[in-house]
């Protein structure tokens, strides 16, 4: 499979620069030049597949000029082994809502998913070749952690995390900053989570720079995660043995929820996408209205939603443009001026696809309440919003993804029901254990410099 970027189709990329490479020269996101269309027949052929299997069955559409099917399959059980489910995710029922739990990983959250197959994946290159990669990775609380356990103590791997001063969770932050490795570095920035990505976009634009440290990144536009997130609503949809099926997405830089939309164009029945936002609503705006203007980010409850530009919804833009890449880099440059308005055709698109809702912070803790009062299960604040825009929609048949374990955010869970779940307990000794982190000006020059003195 050959891939090309959505600004540009001039060159084509194989699996492994896409992988490696992450962002492309001209800014960016990596598409595949095609994607396989699964017949029925071919769904009824993987429906009893293990999770493992079937995650070797559909990642190997796209990267079997990468590695081969075998291999794939011993990584990828490599990968899941550490999980607290067998089956890696779990699909429970909670009164009449069904969630997709997503948390087993080791930093309970769904990023694990991606994120622990990514980090076998860089080992299996690294074999191969004799390089060393840097990883420079910008989160919002849950995919710096993910990074760091896959990456953590791996030879010729460091890996550099940008996260908001102040505005995560503390645990979220804890599981990050008390790892011990020597590969891994932690950067506090003085902004917020979009100002943290900024900041490795204009690294990955600065060629002579990421060039000359062999910079890769692990962030939710890395299409390797895409693919391995792909994965669960496959596993949903055989499990569950509907016809169709629809998904509420908790939505903060719509990666998650743009793999979705891959199964679907994969051929999965799928109806319907929510996209679930809480107030940073940028993407309820634009899927509800067209407007994709952003706002100044408020701090909320489910801090991993606190952005307001979310990368992967490039891809979206280019596909409902029929793939036309010079009109996706013309609406990109829209969007860094803050003035993109989606035309009333590409909406009608959009919204065969996609529905979409907000929840404020007291629906959000109104949710978290009434579920516990009623199911006596306690939601995380991300979970909760993709519970409340379904029922405000009034989706009560359909998946809520499930994309975080609420020992996370005790604040949030405390706030509501004044009850919290517990840590783990492979993972309490984050609460006491000394914290190691380099807080920076919001400054792609100081960044850089910092890298630099740590290589």
């Amino acid at each position: 499979m050959k891939y090309i970027s959505t600004r540009s189709k001039e060159k084509e990329y194989s699996f492994g620069e896409v992988f490696i490479k992450g962002l492309a020269d001209d800014g960016g996101l990596y598409i595949p030049k095609s994607v396989k269309k699964y017949t029925k027949e071919e769904l009824s052929n993987l429906k009893n597949l293990n999770y493992n299997e079937l995650s070797t069955e559909i990642i190997n559409q796209f990267s079997a000029d990468f590695i081969s099917k075998k291999e794939l399959l011993s990584l990828i059980k490599k990968s899941y082994s550490t999980f607290r489910e067998k089956e890696v995710v779990k699909l429970s029922i909670v009164g009449k809502i069904q969630l997709l739990e997503l948390f087993h990983g080791p930093t309970l959250a769904f990023k694990d998913v991606a994120m622990q197959f990514i980090g076998n994946l860089y080992e299996y290159y690294l074999s191969k070749n004799d390089k060393k990669l840097n990883i420079v990775v910008a989160t919002s609380g849950d995919t710096g952690a993910a990074a760091i356990d896959a990456i953590k103590g791996k030879a010729n791997l460091n890996i550099f995390v940008l996260h908001p001063n102040n505005r995560i969770s503390s645990i979220q932050r804890k599981i990050m900053t008390t790892v011990e490795d020597d590969n891994v570095f932690n950067i506090a920035i003085d902004g917020n989570f979009d100002d943290c990505q900024n900041i490795v976009k204009q690294m990955f634009s600065d060629l002579e720079f990421s060039k000359s440290i062999n910079m890769s990144g692990v962030n939710s536009i890395n299409w390797a995660r895409i693919i391995a997130q792909a994965v669960y609503y496959f596993y949903s949809y055989f499990k569950l043995g509907k016809e169709t099926i629809s998904f509420s997405v908790p939505t903060g830089n719509f990666g998650d929820v743009f793999a979705g939309y891959l199964a679907k164009k994969m051929g999965l029945p799928i109806n319907k996408l929510i996209v679930a936002t809480n107030e940073n609503d940028i993407l309820h705006r634009a899927i509800s209205k067209g407007e994709y203007i952003s706002k100044k980010v408020k701090e909320t409850l489910s801090p991993s939603m606190d952005i307001q530009l979310a990368s992967n919804f490039e891809r979206l833009i280019y596909y409902v443009n029929n793939s036309n890449s010079e009109k996706t880099a013309e609406i990109m440059e829209k969007i860094k001026q803050n003035s993109y308005q989606i035309e009333k055709n590409n909406l009608d698109i959009i919204q065969k696809d996609f529905l979409s809702e907000s929840c404020n912070e007291q629906e959000t803790l109104d949710i978290i309440k009434k579920n516990y009062e009623k199911n006596n299960i306690i939601l995380d604040p991300h979970t909760a919003v993709g519970v409340g825009a379904a029922k405000k929609l009034s989706f009560n048949d359909c998946v809520v993804l499930s994309t975080a374990h609420p020992s996370k955010f005790p604040d949030a869970t405390n706030n509501a029901i004044k009850n919290h779940e517990k840590l783990p307990k492979e993972l309490q000794h984050v609460i006491d254990k000394k914290e190691n982190f380099q807080v920076l000006k919001n400054s792609t020059e100081d960044v850089k410099n910092f890298i630099k003195s740590k290589l």
